[in-house]
C-alpha cells in the first residue's frame, strides 16, 4: 500500500470533490468547450446556460471501434438554479431520471430546480447512514480523517485524498453504484451532479466510460474538458484522477475488482450498461 503524493496537488478545497463552488461562468467558458475530435463523433452538443459544465457523454469511440451512444447520460454541475428554458431543454432531450451526488447540506442548501417528468434519486458519495469503512486499510485513518474534516468544515483538504476517499470510502462505492444502476434501469435519459460538476461527477463519468471501454486517453479528456466548460484552467487536474485509478489498483487490484468488489456491480448490471450505451 502507498501514501498519497500530496506535493503534487492543490490544497484549499472546503467540500468534497468538486465542490468548490465555481465562479458565475464567463462568455469564455462557450469559446473555449472542446470542439469535437477524432475520438468523439460530430454532434451537436445541447448547453445550459444556467448549468454551464452540463454535457452529453455520448460520442466517445471505444477501443473496440464502438460508440457512447448519445441522449443517455448526462454529466452536469449544479442544477439548483436552472432556468425555465433550461428545464425544458432537459424534458426536450428525453430526461426523466436526475441523480444527486451532494451531500445532505448542499442538498438542503440548494435543492435541485427540476420540471414535472423528472424524477429526483439521491447517490450521496458522503453518506454515513451505514457506517465508515474503508477499502484500504493502509489509508483507512487519514481518510477518516478527511471525512471529519468534510463534516468540521476544514479547509485545508488536499485533492490527493479527497480522489482516493472517493475509490475508498463505503459510502461513496454505494453511490456510485447507486449511480451506475440508475442509468442502466432507466429507459430514459439520465443527468447525473455534484455542485462544481468535475470531482464527484468528474470520477462518476470516468468510471462509467471505462466501464464501456473508453480508452484511458479519452476518459482524461472528458475529465480536463471540465476546465473549459467552467472557465478556470485549475479546475481539474489529470494528476487528480491519476491518484483515483492509483488507488484502485492499490485497493482492488485493478478496475475490474474495483467493479465488481468495490462497486458490487453485477456482471448482469455491467451487460446492461453496455447494451444501454453502446453502438454495435
Amino acid at each position: 500500500m502507498r501514501t498519497p503524493r500530496t506535493s503534487a496537488v492543490l490544497l484549499g478545497t472546503a467540500l468534497l470533490p468538486g465542490d468548490r463552488p465555481a465562479p458565475p461562468a464567463r462568455a469564455a467558458a462557450y469559446a473555449l468547450a472542446p470542439a469535437a475530435s477524432s475520438t468523439r463523433l460530430a454532434a451537436a452538443a445541447p448547453r445550459l446556460a444556467t448549468a454551464v459544465n452540463f454535457r452529453d457523454l455520448g460520442g466517445y469511440a471505444t477501443a473496440d471501434g464502438r460508440h457512447v451512444r448519445s441522449g443517455v447520460a448526462y454529466r452536469s454541475n449544479s442544477l439548483a438554479n436552472l432556468s425555465a428554458a433550461d428545464q425544458q431543454t432537459l424534458l426536450d432531450l428525453g430526461i426523466s431520471l436526475d441523480v444527486d451526488l451532494r451531500n445532505a447540506k448542499e442538498r438542503s442548501d440548494d435543492p435541485d430546480r427540476l420540471p414535472a417528468g423528472i424524477a429526483y434519486k439521491v447517490a450521496d458519495v458522503e453518506d454515513l447512514t451505514h457506517g465508515i469503512s474503508f477499502a484500504n486499510p493502509a489509508l483507512g485513518g487519514l481518510l477518516y480523517g478527511f471525512l471529519m474534516g468534510l463534516l468540521t468544515g476544514s479547509s485545508n483538504l488536499g485533492q490527493s485524498i479527497a480522489y482516493p476517499f472517493m475509490v475508498d470510502f463505503g459510502g461513496a462505492s454505494r453511490a456510485y453504484r447507486d449511480l451506475l444502476t440508475s442509468i442502466a434501469a432507466n429507459p430514459g435519459a439520465t443527468v447525473f451532479h455534484c455542485t462544481a460538476g468535475k470531482d464527484r461527477t468528474g470520477w462518476g463519468a470516468a468510471v462509467l466510460l471505462t466501464i464501456l471501454g473508453v480508452p484511458k486517453a479519452t476518459v482524461y479528456q472528458d475529465y480536463l474538458a471540465s476546465n473549459a466548460y467552467l472557465g478556470r484552467p485549475d479546475a481539474v487536474e489529470s494528476s487528480w484522477l491519476d491518484e483515483a485509478f492509483h488507488e484502485v489498483d492499490q485497493a482492488y487490484g485493478g478496475f475490474d475488482g474495483y467493479v465488481h468488489q468495490g462497486l458490487g456491480l453485477s456482471d448482469a448490471t455491467v451487460a446492461a450498461l453496455r447494451a444501454r450505451l453502446l453502438t454495435s
